[in-house]
């Protein structure tokens, strides 16, 4: 019964939590992304090893803060569909998973690794556990994200559609549907665009 009213209490946070939050804009946060792009960032994969953003140069890019425990973890289904159908004409899908939201990613990596997999059969790649919110911890990607469209997510499954070019083009909060029709346009349209 416990367990059931967490996650009603969840669900509801969820419902309320799942737009974006403002993200901080000063004149040294502009100063500081101004000629950068997502590719110039550093990364570290799942497994620990560096992700060299670099190599998706040319490629459009979906970054979504994942989480296992969260009432929007079936959008990895939807995220690997896309992935999938996509990924010949140059998208990526990037999962990066958070605990900031709920305390709803508390697994390490090969507890999260494990789940992707066995849950959902993720291909995609993901990212080592990283922070979202302001911080003197916060991935320089969500800082870079969040400075350069003006919010950062308010809950887990936010998404950000980077073009080509390495710059974001919209961010989704948590209820963008994978496989809905406002996100698959978007991607559509971004993946026609060149670079």
């Amino acid at each position: 019964m416990i367990k059931a009213f967490k996650a009603a209490l969840a669900g509801i946070a969820a419902i309320f939590m799942s737009c974006a939050q403002q993200a901080p804009k000063t004149p040294e946060l502009t100063m500081k992304w101004k000629d950068k792009s997502l590719f110039d960032l550093p990364a570290t994969a799942l497994d620990g090893k560096p992700y060299d953003l670099g190599a998706l140069r040319g490629k459009v890019v979906l970054v979504v803060n994942v989480a296992s425990e969260c009432g929007f973890t079936g959008q990895y289904e939807g995220l690997e569909s896309l992935w999938k159908s996509r990924k010949d004409k140059g998208l990526v899908v990037l999962g990066a998973p958070s605990n900031e939201f709920g305390g709803q990613e508390p697994g390490d990596a090969s507890t999260i690794a494990a789940f992707c997999t066995k849950n959902y059969g993720v291909t995609f790649p993901l990212l080592a556990k990283l922070e979202t919110k302001p911080s003197a911890t916060q991935s320089p990607i969500y800082e870079f994200l969040g400075t350069k469209t003006g919010s950062l997510p308010g809950w887990n499954f936010c998404k950000y559609l980077v073009g080509r070019d390495g710059q974001p083009i919209k961010f989704y909060a948590s209820g963008a549907k994978p496989m809905g029709d406002e996100l698959l346009s978007a991607v559509d349209a971004a993946l026609a665009a060149g670079g």
